[in-house]
């Protein structure tokens, strides 16, 4: 067992545990966060995505000694019910969920995009959200979802 400091939602955070823990376990388990999902187990549906940094990856195969000094970002982290995320919004708006299960995850690669390219073309949200898996059939309405998210961002940034 050791501490590992990082970031959780712009909180400084330690947790004693064993470095090579998984932080999916950690985030769900020690922190009670149930936006990441655990879905394969093996890194492949994208459920259980968060931000760490600046990148989307997947909680369930990232063990915890890599986001030492980072800031991990989670669904909890991304809004809240009084200031939701131009994505929440976005995504209500589209009526992009049915089951909800694999959202947060999308919702995170997303956000992971939206950081890196405010103003992405249609292909380039499908690429990024080519990792996440959602058998409910929304896809499309995701994929209109996040650009209307980018232009509400794109609006915040050109207002004055």
């Amino acid at each position: 067992m050791s501490t590992t400091r990082f970031r959780l939602n712009g909180v400084a955070t330690e947790v004693d545990a064993d470095p090579d823990r998984l932080l999916l376990d950690i985030l769900r388990g020690q922190f009670g966060l149930i936006g990441p999902h655990f879905g394969c187990g093996a890194g492949e549906c994208g459920a259980c995505h968060v931000i760490v940094g600046d990148h989307a990856v997947t909680a369930c195969d990232t063990p915890l000694w890599s986001v030492a000094d980072k800031e991990v970002t989670t669904l909890e982290g991304l809004g809240s019910l009084e200031r939701p995320h131009p994505l929440q919004r976005a995504f209500i708006a589209e009526q992009a969920m049915q089951c909800g299960y694999c959202v947060p995850g999308i919702m995170m690669s997303a956000a992971a995009l939206l950081k890196q390219n405010p103003k992405p073309s249609e292909t380039e949200v499908r690429h990024a959200l080519d990792r996440n898996l959602c058998r409910c059939g929304s896809h499309n309405r995701i994929v209109r979802a996040v650009l209307r998210a980018a232009g509400e961002l794109a609006d915040d940034l050109a207002a004055p």
